[in-house]
């Protein structure tokens, strides 16, 4: 029996553009209420929200019966929590913080099992093989591994092109938040100068055939993100949705 097949990395590569929400909300009952909605895809967030391993673990758990594809953002590239991670269950990594192609490469190498990659061996007690019940997990789990890799800075936008020269990149995500801090327009990703560099380098990765991601809640710009040739949307973050929901319905009868 091989690694179950990756659906989110099957339909990226057929072409399909797919709409996603963010989950800060680190545990599973808010989780499992999101994949109720009719998401494509679900990314637990573990580099800006509190989930730790065993939030993360039980987040997947909730998300995988449903029709939305779980996504795992880990806080950093460290080879060490991939390892984990991926053993842990997920097939769909979203790495922050790309800045090189060798950064891209060194990603890459810790998601794959030798001699494509770096990825320790440990899958005979994990919950990536089922515990063991995946009998050809070693064999064929390289290829079901789906890497997004987050671009947001300039020094990453610099190096664009080498990154997606690199085979086995699933993804590129363009970060507009950490992109526009770092273009001198810290809390204004809706400043033209960032929307038009995001722009740019969502047309430079779809000409590239990988899929280009992007994150935003602004629906103008995501539809000017899709029209440039974004395939991996994020439309919605829960914490913000829920507050957002709380505080209308509060100041309805609080107005004070």
């Amino acid at each position: 029996m091989p690694a179950p097949l990756n659906r989110l990395k099957h339909r990226l590569a057929m072409g399909e553009t797919l709409y996603g929400c963010w989950l800060g909300m680190a545990g599973p009952y808010p989780a499992e209420m999101a994949a109720t909605c009719g998401f494509d895809w679900l990314v637990i967030d573990g580099e800006h929200a509190p989930n730790d391993l065993r939030a993360t673990l039980a987040q997947l758990a909730v998300i995988e019966p449903s029709p939305s594809l779980p996504v795992v953002r880990l806080r950093d590239d460290d080879p060490a929590r991939i390892k984990q991670i991926l053993d842990a269950g997920a097939q769909s990594l979203l790495i922050p913080m790309i800045e090189s192609a060798d950064q891209a490469r060194r990603a890459l190498a810790a998601t794959r099992y030798p001699p494509d990659g770096i990825r320790g061996v440990g899958s005979s007690g994990a919950r990536a093989s089922r515990f063991s019940a995946v009998l050809d997990y070693l064999t064929t789990a390289n290829d079901q591994i789906c890497l997004i890799l987050q671009v947001e800075s300039r020094a990453g936008l610099a190096e664009l092109a080498e990154i997606l020269a690199i085979p086995g990149i699933d993804c590129v995500f363009i970060g507009p938040s950490d992109l526009a801090a770092d273009m001198g327009h810290l809390g204004n990703p809706g400043h033209p100068e960032v929307q038009a560099a995001v722009l740019d380098a969502i047309r430079l990765i779809s000409a590239s055939g990988k899929a280009a991601g992007v994150l935003s809640t602004v629906d103008p710009f995501i539809a000017d993100c899709v029209q440039a040739g974004a395939r991996f949307v994020g439309v919605g973050i829960d914490v913000l949705a829920f507050v957002g929901a709380l505080r209308a319905r509060a100041r309805k009868f609080n107005p004070g």
